[in-house]
């Protein structure tokens, strides 16, 4: 997003923090509007000349939000229409960045619903489980990452895999949605969904890759270490892989702590070459 599109995507965030925020009801309400905004992007996506219309900075703020009305009004509920009026009536520097900033704003939606009730931490917990479960399964992966095959049908693959599993119906609405529309590949997006469930809660997120599962005492005491790096509280996210031998790696955004006995070990070889 060029500097635009970025001050009107904080500028959404703003207006849905402060609307969920004036809620008596709001994790019906924002459980609602969430998904509504996905139908929205789903509406749009499908019609470039609306997409184009909505997002055209040559006519007015009033102009574009009388077309949303026009369009939307007998399809949305109050909430949900006055988020969409809030977005076209900003400016983004293209019709692309409307889109992807009406997806964020629908995440960040379902995200405060989930904070509301008391869930948003397990929501990133099973967000991050899942992006594990995708990068593992690397034929699954890829049969959701066909752009060729309808949104639709990528959709009702990982519902089947989501069958039967205990998870929070505010996980299950980003992670669907997500698939419908592929960013990088599907193991990706989740994880920037992660992120982004961890950035609401003030943290970033660490991935610990470590030979067993680490203890909440060790879980600790990694918490902060890393806050004392990264000047930021951490979210530590567990993932084992005996063939570590021992130690850990940590990803941090794109950076690597890789101080596994296997990478020791792997440098100890490539330095008694050299010699």
């Amino acid at each position: 997003m060029k500097a635009a599109s970025r001050e009107a995507l904080q500028q959404l965030y703003a207006a849905i923090d402060e609307t969920s925020s004036q809620s008596s009801n709001a994790v019906e309400v924002d459980s609602q509007t969430g998904l509504e905004i996905f139908e929205v992007v789903e509406a749009i996506e499908g019609d470039r000349p609306l997409r184009v219309a909505l997002a055209n900075n040559a006519a007015s703020a009033e102009q574009r939000v009388a077309l949303a009305d026009e369009v939307f009004t007998q399809h949305l509920s109050s909430n949900a229409l006055n988020v969409l009026r809030k977005a076209v009536g900003l400016t983004w520097s293209t019709p692309r960045d409307l889109r992807t900033g009406l997806v964020a704003g629908a995440r960040r939606i379902l995200l405060r619903g989930a904070e509301y009730k008391n869930q948003l931490e397990q929501v990133e917990q099973e967000l991050f489980s899942l992006s594990r479960v995708l990068d593992r399964e690397g034929e699954l992966c890829m049969l959701l990452s066909d752009r060729r095959v309808e949104a639709s049908k990528r959709r009702s693959l990982l519902a089947r895999l989501l069958e039967g599993k205990n998870i929070t119906m505010f996980s299950e609405a980003l992670v669907l949605h997500a698939v419908g529309r592929i960013e990088k590949d599907p193991a990706s997006d989740v994880a920037a969904l992660v992120e982004q469930a961890a950035e609401l809660r003030g943290h970033k997120v660490a991935r610990v890759v470590s030979v067993g599962s680490l203890t909440g005492a060790q879980r600790e005491a990694l918490a902060e270490k890393l806050h004392t790096i990264y000047d930021h509280r951490m979210s530590i996210h567990n993932e084992v892989d005996p063939s570590l031998l021992g130690g850990v790696r940590i990803h941090v955004g794109n950076e690597v702590i890789d101080g596994s006995t296997k990478a020791k070990l792997a440098r100890m070889r490539s330095a008694l070459s050299v010699g």
